[in-house]
């Protein structure tokens, strides 16, 4: 076996308990050097992910797979980690004490989100998916003497157990019945063409109400508004696409491998939970004052236009999923960061608050509507295009109605977008003085901003690439 494999892997290990080290003897008056040290680390280990791109290979009969899908989420995952810790370094400097070991949780969990796309197991899959959420449970209680996020985080692990307890009874039902916990394996038991055993069906629902809960699916959605509110700044964008996409990219394997044979008798439960997942995440969304709880229910609406790919359940119909995961987590980092960056600033996060804003900062003005048109949808920007194929593919599958419904949604998300929009451009203010941004907000923003444009107006080389990954789960 080539374990060469495995060095992206070992490299983010070493990576991360390097910061931890130099936290330990770094003066306080230094601590910012851990940045660059975290950033450029993550991006000598894309070189390392890139350069290894052509090699495929599956490890301990299938318990770890390195194939194209994981390659693009790997990237994924590390391009997120490497946003997120340039974008908090302003806000960790101002708010949060060891700084060090914030740095160092983040890198954990982008690790765990790595080994979770190479899960070809239940069990390999379960243990990184825990290792995931611990790290998202720490993060979100990190401000120690706030109130709110302590109870962000107890309301977080406490739901979060519930759930990982659902889904490791339903991966047990799924062994005991099959006999195997390698997806491939569960896939042979299920292609004999007798369908599912009611045994069997019980086990499913456990694992979609566990994986639901990481996406915020309805009825598991309860955790985010409340966690989103009360995390700190870089950790709730942070939760916002991470959680979300480390879920999906499981759940899509899961059921590309394993469950593939009987798709026919769950695609009704996913339709369902995204019908009501979006139905519900935009009508709540629209009397949020707090931006954080608005973009919380917005993030839930559009993991309900996520799972409409998934039930559509055809590669170009999972390759729209994993492009509107791309182009929603540009814009939903876009709007995070400038969330972070006003509130760095003001200390101010209810809608209101962002009154004059276009006055006072017409660069971050702009990056935020730009990031809330893209998530509406419209022409020009990630969001557009990206729904259009999502959609164009469930429509090619039969699921009308359902694409009807999420564009009704859209229609309706741009209503709340737009009344913050309203609140930057037209709502008179009191407060004239400007709004500088630090030059490595700046960068992240204008990152951001050209992320969204360029996926919007040419996204034929993402789609090569999200294409290349797919086949990989389809064709194996």
């Amino acid at each position: 076996m080539n374990y060469w494999l495995f060095l992206p892997e070992f490299s983010l290990t070493a990576l991360a308990f390097l910061v931890l080290a130099l936290d330990l003897f770094l003066p306080q008056g230094k601590k910012e050097y851990l940045v660059p040290v975290a950033s450029l680390g993550l991006l000598v280990i894309m070189g390392i992910l890139v350069a290894m791109r052509q090699e495929e290979a599956s490890f301990y009969n299938g318990l770890f797979l390195v194939d194209s899908y994981a390659f693009f989420f790997k990237l994924f995952f590390l391009a997120l980690g490497f946003i997120i810790i340039l974008a908090a370094k302003d806000f960790v400097k101002k708010n949060l004490s060891h700084s060090g070991e914030f740095y160092g949780l983040i890198l954990f969990s982008v690790l765990a989100m790595m080994l979770m796309a190479s899960s070809g197991e239940l069990i390999m899959a379960y243990i990184s998916l825990e290792l995931s959420s611990f790290g998202f449970y720490i993060l979100t209680a990190y401000a120690r003497d706030d109130l709110k996020s302590n109870e962000a985080g107890v309301k977080y692990i406490l739901l979060g157990a519930f759930a990982s307890a659902l889904l490791l009874y339903g991966m047990s039902l799924i062994y005991g019945l099959v006999g195997s916990t390698g997806f491939e394996e569960i896939a042979l038991a299920l292609g004999d063409g007798s369908g599912m055993q009611p045994g069997l069906v019980v086990a499913l629902v456990m694992v979609i109400a566990g994986l639901g809960f990481k996406i915020a699916a309805v009825p598991f959605h309860s955790w985010a508004p409340d966690v989103y509110e009360g995390a700190p700044m870089p950790v709730t964008a942070y939760l916002a696409v991470a959680s979300k996409a480390a879920g999906l990219v499981l759940l899509i394997r899961f059921f590309a491998l394993a469950f593939a044979p009987v798709a026919d008798q769950w695609q009704g439960i996913i339709i369902a939970v995204s019908a009501v997942t979006m139905t519900l995440g935009n009508l709540v969304a629209i009397p949020q004052r707090n931006i954080k709880r608005l973009l919380a229910y917005s993030s839930i609406g559009q993991v309900g236009y996520l799972l409409v790919g998934v039930a559509a359940f055809s590669p170009l119909a999972i390759q729209g999923v994993v492009f509107h995961l791309v182009g929603y987590a540009a814009s939903t980092l876009a709007a995070f960061v400038c969330v972070i960056a006003y509130f760095n600033l003001t200390r101010k996060e209810e809608i209101p608050d962002f009154a004059g804003l276009a006055e006072r900062s017409p660069f971050l003005a702009l990056v935020f509507s730009a990031s809330l048109f893209s998530l509406a949808g419209l022409p020009f920007l990630a969001g557009f295009t990206t729904k259009f194929y999502l959609f164009t593919a469930a429509a090619e599958q039969g699921l009308l109605w359902l694409v009807a419904l999420a564009v009704v949604n859209s229609l309706i998300s741009l209503y709340y977008y737009l009344l913050i929009i309203k609140q930057m451009y037209i709502s008179p203010t009191q407060e004239t003085s400007k709004l500088p941004l630090s030059n490595s907000m700046k960068g992240v923003l204008g990152i951001l901003f050209l992320a969204m444009v360029f996926i919007g107006v040419y996204p034929a080389p993402l789609l090569s690439l999200i294409h290349t990954a797919v086949q990989a789960l389809f064709l194996g």
